[in-house]
C-alpha cells in the first residue's frame, strides 16, 4: 500500500543510500558481533563518517540539519536489515535530544560534535533494580558538594553500557519526602569520572550484539555544569521525552513486522511439503492473510503517528497505544511467521529466528505493554 508519510525524491535517495550502507558494512558480519555481546566502535565512526548520526542536529553543530523523517528511515531500515543490537536509533533520537533541548549552549557546541562524528557514544541511565517504569522510585542520588555533584547509586540495563562515552543520568537530588516530579535531576556523566564503573556485560537472550550493563556510581563526581537543565526538572524532561522514545520502539517494530512477512512469503513459496508449495495450502493462505491484515492497519496507525510527531503534535495517548499494540502484533507476527519455517524456523541460519528472538524485548523496555494500557486508560477517564 502506499504510505501516507511524504518521503521526497531526497528521502528516498537516502534511504537506498543507507540500504546499501548496511549491507557493506554490517553485512553477514552481525553474527559475530552476537558472538562478541558487542557491536565494534568502529561502525559507529562510519555511521559518523557517512552522515548517519544525529541527522537532524544543526549544521553549526556538525549536523545536516535535516527533517525527522530522515532518522525515521535509519530506524527503519536497520530495523528491517534485523541489526536490532547495533542502537544507532537510542543514540540519535533517544538521548542526544536531551542535550540539544534542554542543554546550555556550552553543552551543545561541547559535545554534540561528537555525537555527529561517532566519537561520542551515548547512553540513558534511568532503569534501576528496583525501579523500571516506575520512575518515581529511583534511589540513585546526587548531592552538591562544592563545584561538583556526588552520585551514589545503581542503574541497570543500561544500553550502550560499556561502549558509552556519555550518560545521562537521572538521580534524585531532592529529599526523600519531596515529590518525585520535583526531586530528580540530570546530570551527564563522562567516560573516566571517578567512582564511575560499569558491570560485566548482562547475558540475555536477544539483541545479543547490544552491549547491555549494570552502572554503578561510587561517591561518582561529577562537575557543577555537567547538569542537565535546571536542577529538579529531571522527571518532567524524561515525560516529556517519552513520547519520541516510545514512537522509536514503535517505528522498529511495525519494520520488523513487515520484514518478516516479506521473507515468510517468499520462503513459503519456495518449500514444499507433500510436493507442492507450502504457500499453495488454504493454512498458510489464510494464516498470511491474517498476518498481512494486521500489519497493514498497523502501517496505517504508524503513519500518522509520524506525521503528527512530525508536525508537533501532542499524540502521547496514542503513542501508548501504539507502544503496546504494534510491538504486541510485531512479536505475533514474527511466532507465527517462524511456524511456517517449520524447524528450520528455530535455526539462527535463517532470519526469521532473530526477529523472533529480538523483537520480545520491545514490549518491555520504555513502558511494559501493562504500562502503556495503564496510560491509555487513565486519559479514558478510568
Amino acid at each position: 500500500m502506499e504510505r501516507t508519510v511524504q518521503f521526497s525524491e531526497g528521502h528516498q535517495i537516502f534511504r537506498e543510500s543507507f540500504r546499501k550502507f548496511l549491507m557493506k558494512e554490517i553485512g553477514d558480519r552481525y553474527p559475530q558481533w552476537e558472538a562478541a555481546g558487542i557491536v565494534p566502535r568502529e561502525i559507529w565512526k562510519k555511521f559518523g563518517d557517512n552522515g548517519y548520526l544525529l541527522p537532524w542536529a544543526p549544521e553549526k553543530y556538525g549536523g545536516a540539519g535535516a527533517d525527522w523523517l530522515y532518522s525515521v528511515i535509519i530506524i527503519e531500515e536497520l530495523a528491517r536489515f534485523g541489526a536490532n543490537g547495533v542502537f544507532v536509533p537510542l543514540h540519535n533520537d533517544i538521548v542526544a535530544p536531551y542535550i540539544y533541548t534542554y542543554g546550555s549552549e556550552e553543552q551543545r557546541k561541547r559535545w554534540l560534535p561528537g555525537c555527529i562524528t561517532g566519537d561520542t557514544i551515548l547512553a540513558l541511565a534511568m532503569t534501576e533494580p528496583e525501579a523500571g517504569s516506575d520512575l518515581a522510585s529511583i534511589r540513585t542520588t546526587a548531592k552538591r558538594d562544592g563545584d561538583a555533584w556526588v552520585l551514589n547509586g545503581q542503574k541497570t540495563f543500561i544500553s550502550n553500557g560499556h561502549l558509552s562515552d556519555l550518560v545521562i543520568v537521572a538521580a534524585r537530588t531532592g529529599g526523600s519526602d519531596a515529590p518525585p516530579h520535583h526531586a530528580m535531576s540530570l546530570f551527564v556523566v563522562e567516560r573516566g569520572a571517578p567512582g564511575f564503573t560499569r558491570g560485566e556485560l548482562i547475558k540475555k537472550i536477544g539483541l545479543k550484539a547490544q552491549d547491555t550493563a549494570e552502572l554503578f556510581f561510587d561517591d561518582c563526581r561529577v562537575p557543577a555544569d555537567n547538569l542537565l537543565g535546571p536542577e529538579g526538572q529531571g522527571f518532567i524532561f524524561l515525560m516529556q521525552k517519552l513520547q519520541q522514545e516510545r514512537l522509536v520502539c514503535v517505528l522498529a517494530s511495525q519494520a520488523a513486522a513487515e520484514k518478516c512477512l516479506e521473507i515468510t512469503i517468499d520462503y513459503v513459496k519456495e518449500r514444499k511439503l507433500f510436493g507442492r508449495p507450502l504457500s499453495k495450502f488454504q493454512n498458510t493462505q489464510f494464516l498470511l492473510a491474517e498476518l498481512a491484515s494486521q500489519v497493514t492497519a498497523g502501517r496505517c496507525f504508524v503513519d500518522e503517528l509520524i506525521n503528527n510527531h512530525a508536525a508537533g503534535k501532542d499524540v502521547t495517548t496514542e503513542t501508548c497505544m501504539a507502544k503496546y499494540w504494534i510491538c504486541e502484533t510485531a512479536i505475533k507476527v514474527a511466532d507465527r511467521c517462524l511456524q511456517l519455517y517449520g524447524g528450520y524456523g528455530y535455526c539462527t541460519e535463517y532470519p526469521i529466528s532473530r526477529f523472533f528472538i529480538d523483537g520480545r524485548i520491545q514490549t518491555i523496555y520504555a513502558g511494559t505493554s501493562e504500562v502503556m494500557k495503564l496510560i491509555v486508560a487513565r486519559s479514558m477517564g478510568l
